[in-house]
């Protein structure tokens, strides 16, 4: 890509950007959320046309109309949320899409994935269905899906978001086999330990522009943050000692069924103290969101209990657990589905988390206001005004004006789900500056996250979900991520 720039409006989201991959190499893209690397991808692969720049493909010059041009010039695009129906089989899923004739030979379409996986050391079952499926497996049919529509320059948006340890490392090994087999990868993430581990090449965006290129061999996590936030940061991760840790809540036993008659939460017990982070890890779909959505009286419950401060809490409205005097912070995973209105003011929503304390017809805005201001002067959220729809912020801003509302209701717990999620380092490491923030005036944390390193650093403890059961709760200066990943598999351990 030479001279490529792309403008939304008024402003450069690319701006003169020269990028280039090369046969047989793994290249990793970083970048703060907002560098542009979205956008860059999405021109290589189709979706976006650059207003200005060439694309060039094997030395013929190219102009891309539709992603499906780009896949007849080798190029595929794997999505960090799949793009497989549950209900269809792997090699359905491979073939959906394709012009073929009115019968399918299925004896031949079969020989032909299980080929294609043996020459890339693919683990796939032609005729698993998808919603049968491991997450790495999915993936993996994700990946047989481009290389059997010819493509041989593999982009992989966050490939590891929701992997364990151990499919993490499968994943790895694919992809060296797919290096050694002449085609290109190129890997968008935000974890730069597997940066290191896996690239041969880094290239580093920041406001639109390359800012970096450099060999893996030459560089390290440091140089890289640095290079992305354009200034040095501490990389740590302090685990603060609450001292009073007394308990403050408890659940036992519960359980949420769905209205399929899945077990969603399965016999669930655990405890937390004030100034406690109890982190949970799990495979997504392991009941982590009905289990923060059951605590916040989200999500029905079969059976069990939830006590806080000797109350039980079960069966009873959110409102109606506020008048006890409990005041619960909640950061869900859907930050714009379920946190906050999208298409309304950075104070409106603010407004949302009290409104029902207003007296009189109309609600004085001044508080809120003055509220709003504090909170993004102290958090730094980029906004040009508190009246600018949510929408219109970036993922980093969301999440900071999420979690600053929360956390200004004075909760004594506050349960958050996935809040670094699509984050860059300096919004990822602010997020966890807050929550230590909050455990040091000994709040309780129930932290959700995919992301072990950080969960190994910041919990106390970490309870490890699979399908729906409590595994086992672990300390986390006493595990790893080897164990956790065994775990988030179904096996407890035995020490």
């Amino acid at each position: 890509m030479t001279g490529i720039s792309k403008k939304f409006g008024d402003t450069f989201v690319n701006k003169d950007v020269n990028f280039t991959m090369y046969k047989g190499e793994i290249c990793a893209l970083l970048g703060e959320n907002g560098a542009g690397k979205s956008t860059l991808v999405n021109m290589l692969s189709g979706i976006y046309k650059p207003d200005v720049g060439l694309i060039e493909i094997k030395e013929k010059f190219v102009n891309f109309d539709t992603p499906k041009q780009a896949i007849q010039h080798g190029i595929g695009m794997i999505h960090q949320h799949f793009k497989l129906v549950d209900v269809m089989t792997a090699k359905e899923n491979i073939i959906i899409g394709r012009k073929t004739n009115l019968f399918i030979n299925e004896k031949k379409l079969t020989k032909q994935i299980k080929e294609l996986s043996e020459h890339f050391d693919i683990i796939v079952d032609p005729d698993k269905k998808v919603y049968n499926m491991s997450v790495g497996e999915k993936q993996n049919v994700e990946i047989l899906k481009v290389l059997y529509y010819g493509a041989d320059i593999l982009i992989l948006d966050e490939p590891t978001a929701v992997l364990t340890p151990q499919e993490t490392q499968k994943l790895f090994k694919v992809l060296r086999k797919m290096k050694e087999r002449g085609c290109s990868v190129l890997i968008i993430t935000h974890k730069l330990n597997e940066v290191m581990e896996i690239s041969d090449r880094v290239v580093v965006m920041r406001k639109g522009e390359v800012v970096g290129d450099i060999l893996t061999s030459e560089t390290s996590i440091k140089k890289l943050t640095d290079m992305m936030v354009g200034q040095s940061i501490d990389l740590s991760i302090k685990r603060i000692n609450y001292s009073n840790k007394q308990e403050i809540f408890q659940v036992k036993n519960l359980t949420v069924i769905d209205h399929d008659n899945i077990h969603k939460v399965n016999n669930v017990s655990f405890k937390l103290s004030a100034g406690e982070i109890l982190g949970v890890a799990g495979i997504t779909g392991s009941g982590q969101k009905e289990l923060c959505e059951a605590i916040m009286s989200l999500e029905k419950i079969h059976s069990g209990d939830i006590i806080f401060e000797n109350k039980n809490i079960v069966g009873l409205s959110y409102r109606e657990i506020l008048g006890l005097g409990i005041v619960l912070g909640f950061v869900p995973e859907d930050r714009l589905g379920m946190g906050l209105v999208a298409g309304m003011s950075l104070v409106d929503n603010i407004v949302l988390r009290d409104y029902y304390n207003h007296k009189g017809f109309f609600i004085n805005k001044k508080p809120s206001k003055k509220r709003t201001e504090n909170l993004v002067k102290k958090l730094g959220v980029q906004t040009p005004s508190i009246y600018t729809p949510i929408k219109q912020l970036s993922g980093g801003n969301i999440q900071k004006v999420l979690l600053g509302r929360e956390i200004d209701c004075s909760p004594k717990l506050i349960i958050t789900a996935y809040p670094t999620r699509g984050l860059d380092i300096k919004s990822s490491y602010l997020i966890y500056d807050l929550l230590n923030e909050q455990k040091a005036k000994g709040i309780g944390i129930i932290y959700v996250a995919e992301d072990l390193d950080v969960l190994l650093e910041i919990s106390d403890r970490i309870l490890v979900m699979c399908r729906g059961e409590a595994i086992g709760i672990v300390n986390a200066e006493d595990t790893n991520k080897e164990e956790i990943g065994l775990m988030m598999s179904g096996e407890k351990l035995v020490k």
